[in-house]
């Protein structure tokens, strides 16, 4: 005896909507243009020197066409920027 393999479901099967695709979006989210963000959306409320940080990274990720950075990127956009470790 093979074990069967159960139908996929079909557009009119109430089952079907057992997947949600979120790679569609839906309301804001779908609207053309709108990109989701690593950090905030808005530089305003932070301290001047976290704004400086914020806009090194957009620039880091505008400039290596990157959504997200890694660990690795960030401590590099420090870097770059002119921070050092104390000792």
């Amino acid at each position: 005896m093979t074990p069967s393999t159960p139908p996929l479901p079909t557009s009119d099967d109430p089952a079907s909507t057992f997947f949600i695709d979120r790679r569609r979006g839906s309301g804001a989210e779908a609207a053309p243009g709108v990109e989701r963000r690593q950090f905030a959306n808005s530089h305003d409320d932070l301290s001047p020197e976290a704004r400086e940080l914020a806009r090194a990274v957009d620039a880091y990720k505008v400039r290596h066409r990157r959504r997200f950075i890694t660990f690795e990127e960030l401590l590099q956009v420090v870097t770059d920027l002119g921070y050092t470790r104390s000792q």
